[in-house]
């Protein structure tokens, strides 16, 4: 699911960079691994566990962004009964049926690395996730795996978990297999090339497939009452002494990629269900409180939510290539704030059991050389595919899992925040004085006269403290006090 993407240039002395370096420091992130880490990881990329099948003849690809080296996914599309679907499999997976097309998904087998109870074991359930900063990220696996041994590189023999996804004609699931094996990417694509070949009509079937197979997964989503937030990226950039900020709105392509993520989720949360054991991402219905919140920052944006329109529909509606829009749909992620991971054994699901965004059962399980759960729900679901009892590591490390991932969770919520705090301040420096027109969003419940401001231009969020309460939902004039890194980054009072 989304998080907000930012993404900033200049100088490593620049002030943004420095108070980015300070943020890290103040917060405890490592920059480094420790030497007993890189020692296992070394020797573990030389020598990895290595499946019997292998799949190498399947022409694979990847899509992703064009600097990322932690390469999870890789993926082959085909119509289903035109004798080109690639590699069958057999296995204990579900369903059957022809036509349609087959998904072949193959997810970083991070298990082949990774020794249950050594060293790198221990440092990815310390470090939880990758953390990103605009500038930089903190890995959650050493380079010589993350970016290397264990990436989907293109030309490169790797040891994969390779999904069989087949769909009918609608994009509905027909059938579902899950087995280790080694593949080979053929191709390395990002989302604007991706997008062009597309477009001009001259991508080969499996890349064509994927606006065929993306937008009847959409229409599925659609169905079902799920929504994806297409989240621009913020680009924050060095001009005339400051700052300025610009939004790159997602390609098409990158949300047709999204929904072949998704469907892998909610098949692995399938077969979790169906066998009683498993992990799910769960995330309750948004409270009124924090949809009413976000109707107010629709409202200091200029963006029409007549009250009979759902949440659902208004962020279908949106532009984001929109400036306003594009701010609105950063500001939706928190509705997401509530997620958490589930476990389950014997068969009794968790209340609630779905994600509500999704609209579905779901759960984590194709970024494992990001995320720690991944691993663990990609081990479940071979298991359940091959017949077989779940490992006894998988069964060990379940019942601590959901307290790791909500602590790595808040960890990585606190980097966005501060981040989030120390671009705006950045954003703003050298206005201090000046007056905004700007909209209360919320008010402190035990404080009133302390809240929180959207400003229209820039789009900006900050705290408002004032000498007596607030008009939560109203506009209002306001001045900037502060705008620099520290306690209170961005603060406003009424003007």
């Amino acid at each position: 699911m989304p998080r907000r993407l930012m993404h900033t240039t200049g100088a490593a002395e620049a002030p943004l960079r420095a108070a980015l370096r300070e943020l890290r420091t103040k917060l405890g992130v490592p920059d480094a691994f420790p030497a007993a880490v890189l020692a296992e990881a070394e020797r573990a990329a030389r020598e990895p566990r290595l499946p019997e099948a292998d799949a190498t003849d399947l022409p694979l690809f990847t899509i992703d962004p064009p600097l990322s080296p932690d390469l999870d996914q890789a993926m082959h599309l085909a119509r289903r009964g035109t004798g080109r679907e690639g590699a069958g499999g057999g296995g204990a997976g579900r369903g059957s049926g022809r036509g349609g097309y087959r998904v072949h998904y193959a997810i970083a087998d991070v298990a082949a690395f990774v020794t249950p109870g050594g060293a790198l074991d221990s440092e990815a359930h310390r470090r939880v996730q990758t953390l990103y900063f605009p500038d930089s990220r903190t890995p959650l696996h050493p380079p010589v795996l993350s970016e290397a041994a264990a990436s989907l590189l293109p030309d490169r023999t790797v040891p994969a978990l390779l999904w069989r996804i087949d769909l009918d004609a609608e994009g509905r699931t027909v059938a579902t297999d899950l087995r280790r094996a080694l593949v080979r990417s053929r191709a390395r694509l990002d989302y604007a090339t991706a997008q062009r070949r597309i477009d001009a009509g001259t991508a080969e079937e499996p890349l064509a497939l994927l606006k065929e197979i993306g937008l009847l997964r959409e229409a599925r989503e659609r169905e079902r009452g799920g929504i994806s937030l297409d989240v621009p990226e913020q680009e924050i950039t060095p001009r005339d002494g400051g700052y300025v900020l610009d939004y790159r709105a997602p390609l098409p392509a990158e949300g047709w990629n999204a929904q072949i993520s998704l469907l892998t989720g909610m098949e692995a949360a399938d077969l979790m269900t169906a066998a009683g054991t498993g992990v799910l991402r769960t995330l309750p219905t948004a409270p009124d409180g924090a949809v009413a919140r976000l109707r107010r920052s629709a409202t200091a944006l200029g963006i029409d939510w007549p009250h009979h329109v759902s949440y659902a529909d208004v962020i279908r509606s949106l532009d984001p290539h929109d400036s306003r829009h594009a701010a609105f749909l950063q500001e939706c992620t928190t509705l997401l704030r509530g997620a958490g991971y589930s476990v389950f054994t014997g068969g009794e699901l968790p209340v609630p059991a779905i994600h509500a965004a999704v609209a579905h059962e779901y759960t984590h399980c194709t970024a494992p050389l990001r995320r720690l759960v991944d691993r663990y729900t990609g081990e479940l679901c071979a298991a359940i595919c091959a017949g077989q009892g779940v490992p006894e590591w998988v069964l060990a490390a379940l019942e601590d899992l959901p307290r790791e991932m909500a602590e790595g969770a808040r960890r990585a919520h606190t980097v966005e925040r501060e981040c989030v705090d120390i671009v705006e301040a950045a954003l703003l420096a050298g206005r201090i004085g000046e007056v905004f027109d700007g909209f209360v969003v919320d008010v402190k419940d035990d404080e009133p006269a302390v809240g929180t401001v959207q400003l229209r231009d820039p789009a900006v969020v900050a705290k408002l403290r004032g000498d007596e309460a607030l008009p939560l939902g109203e506009r209002l004039r306001v001045r900037l006090t502060r705008a620099a890194p520290g306690g209170e980054k961005v603060l406003f009072t009424p003007a």
